[in-house]
């Protein structure tokens, strides 16, 4: 007896939490899905769908830009696609219980996080989570809460758990872009060299970029001497490299002092500064290079300049989930429909969104229809046949064989 009185207890608390309501962020995911598709009462569509349980997730990389061309900003938005979609229960899908219980939150280090990238100097870096940087040079050093680090001429340090990585201060760049050749984003590579020399001249680096997230500042693991660090306030140091012409040597240099952008060939300079980590033939370079020349037109083959207004790299959780508008028919939404066949009540469009995590909250990226699997129709031969019995069919006699006995 109180076997059976635990499994009814059991039962009905199981119940009770499927029965309950979606969680908070499906919720909201749902109502702002509804608003955008434009759906309204008067409509008579019913929503189903969103189960936590289906919902895909993946990481990628969010890449945003603001482009300032001829006083006019354009705005720029680029994914790269999520390489694995696996099922996670994700904390935000967690409905509450009856029962008061509330699930706690992620924590911060089940964010994803950027792939560890080399940035090399002459720029400065804001910490946001200066509590928790760490430095290493190439061993750990205790320099306090760091809220600002500066890369001298020819430093260069891995970073390692950023969660985004942002332009701080907006840059201009002169025109015209040369073309990508021989499989290099030449065009890009004359930018980076130009804002390099500027940094190089100038007292202060004119390159400021934000990091958000646990990180780690580390001496690159192919150098064979150890940064050199320099307080200069507290919560502000200067990284300094004592072999600064060895390092300088390797951003080849090429001579800037014309009006117009230096060609660059691949055997000049290759690496994305202030990214020395990254060769000038990534295929997101390439991409980028193009979409650039597609933005600025016949203005890239003439003398001029642009300026970059935002530059934002971040890592992201993404959600894939299905859902379902099932609306009533009225008359006339079925012309042309088989006469044979019996009309539907209700037609139902399956759809899938794709949604970013962020926080609490999830929002709706992009929406699109999905086809179903749609079943065969079995129709029996007489109705083919406008329904006429086989006894009226003419009979058809094939020719004769004479090989037949």
């Amino acid at each position: 007896m109180k076997s059976l009185l635990r499994f009814g207890i059991a039962f009905l608390f199981l119940h009770s939490c499927l029965a309950s309501d979606y969680p908070k962020a499906i919720s909201d995911l749902k109502d702002s899905i509804v608003k955008g598709l434009g759906f309204t009462a008067e409509d008579d569509v019913k929503i189903t769908g969103f189960d936590p349980r289906d919902a895909e997730v993946g990481h990628s990389v969010e890449y945003q830009f603001d482009l300032e061309i001829d006083h006019q900003v354009i705005p720029f938005k680029l994914l790269e696609d999520v390489k694995r979609w696996d099922y996670v229960d994700l904390p935000i899908f967690r409905a509450e219980a009856q029962n008061g219980w509330v699930e706690k939150r992620a924590s911060e280090n089940g964010l994803p996080v950027l792939a560890p990238f080399v940035l090399a100097g002459p720029m400065e870096l804001w910490i946001h989570d200066a509590k928790d940087m760490r430095l290493s040079l190439p061993h750990d050093v205790d320099a306090g809460v760091l809220k600002k680090v500066i890369l001298a001429e020819g430093a260069a340090v891995t970073v390692k758990g950023a969660r985004s990585v942002s332009l701080r201060q907006p840059l201009d760049f002169p025109l015209p872009l040369n073309r990508t050749q021989n499989g290099f984003a030449n065009g890009l590579l004359t930018l980076a060299e130009h804002l390099r020399h500027a940094s190089r001249t100038q007292a202060s680096p004119i390159l400021s970029l934000r990091i958000v997230g646990p990180t780690s500042l580390a001496a690159p693991s192919d150098t064979t001497t150890s940064l050199k660090l320099k307080r200069l306030a507290p919560g502000l140091v200067e990284l300094s490299s004592p072999s600064k012409k060895k390092s300088i040597e390797e951003y080849s240099s090429v001579d800037l002092r014309g009006e117009a952008p230096t060609i660059l060939t691949p055997t000049q300079f290759t690496t994305l500064w202030p990214l020395a980590s990254l060769n000038g033939s990534n295929a997101n370079l390439l991409g980028f290079e193009k979409l650039l020349h597609s933005v600025l037109g016949a203005k890239a083959e003439k003398k001029g300049s642009f300026r970059l207004l935002k530059a934002d790299v971040s890592a992201q959780t993404y959600v894939k989930i299905g859902f379902q508008a099932e609306k009533k028919l009225k008359e006339g939404d079925l012309e042309g429909y088989p006469a044979w066949r019996t009309k539907p009540e209700t037609v139902t469009t399956h759809f899938e969104v794709l949604a970013k995590v962020d926080g609490d909250k999830v929002v709706p990226e992009k929406v699109m229809p999905v086809k179903p699997l749609i079943a065969v129709d079995n129709v029996a031969p007489d109705l083919l046949n406008g329904n006429v019995s086989m006894s009226k069919t003419q009979a058809v006699y094939p020719p004769p064989n004479p090989f037949y006995l």
